[in-house]
């Protein structure tokens, strides 16, 4: 545990000692707030919710946090000290989970820092914020599930901007797989089964139902799952690496 926060400490801390992370909070507030008041017509609906503002989050989710992920594994192999944070008394779960929870817990700060959208539609009106906090921890989730597959991916190379790439691509497929642009490519050779199982991948699907404040265990098992399955693959990795 102590090795685990060591390196917490150390990744969340090496966030805000670069202007990467001040760039990244003030792209996500900026631009969650135009979405929500320009494009999400905010005022216009006249409705005392959130829903304007978290229909976004996906798309946000989409570009920015793979931005953050990319760094995680691809700048540790590109400067060589990969080799020297795997040689430290400290297990390769450690070192995973660690370097993940430190790029979550800064994307969840970033999300916080959102509050004062929360404040003024309480002033405007009389929200449920039964329905709100929920979408809150159903988008910090997500951001989750998207910062796993970013992490591990970027453990596979060490070009950040491939690692965004790859990283951006990936989302891609997990926020449309329910969707008939990517459905329809898999049904012209996988059996029905195997596409209705793709079809329940769609990150936009489970996100919707917490969103609209349905806290279904489905749902959540559904992000807590792909989180812990890539997570896996991102252990697997770094093995490798390390055995190469």
């Amino acid at each position: 545990m102590n090795n685990l926060l060591a390196i917490l400490r150390r990744e969340l801390v090496g966030y805000f000692q670069t202007p990467v992370a001040y760039v990244f909070i003030m792209i996500f507030l900026l631009l969650s707030g135009a979405l929500s008041f320009y494009l999400g017509n905010f005022y216009e609906r006249e409705q005392a919710d959130l829903g304007a503002f978290f229909t976004f989050h996906p798309w946000l989710y989409l570009f920015l946090v793979p931005a953050i992920s990319m760094r995680l594994w691809a700048e540790e192999r590109k400067t060589g000290s990969i080799e020297l944070l795997i040689t430290l008394p400290v297990t390769v779960f450690e070192a995973v989970l660690g370097k993940f929870l430190a790029a979550w817990i800064f994307t969840g700060i970033a999300l916080l820092l959102t509050f004062p959208i929360w404040l003024t539609v309480n002033y405007l009106g009389d929200p449920d914020n039964g329905i709100i906090l929920g979408a809150y921890f159903g988008s910090f989730l997500m951001a989750g599930g998207f910062m796993a597959i970013g992490a591990c991916i970027s453990a596979t190379t060490r070009n950040q901007v491939v690692a965004f790439i790859l990283s951006l691509v990936t989302c891609f497929l997990f926020l449309l797989s329910g969707f008939p642009l990517v459905l329809d490519f898999f049904q012209l050779w996988l059996p029905q089964p195997v596409v209705d199982t793709i079809a329940s991948l769609s990150f936009l699907t489970h996100f919707s139902s917490i969103n609209k404040g349905v806290i279904d265990l489905r749902d959540l098992s559904y992000f807590v799952i792909l989180i812990a399955a890539w997570l896996y693959a991102n252990m697997i990795v770094v093995r490798a690496r390390k055995a190469a």
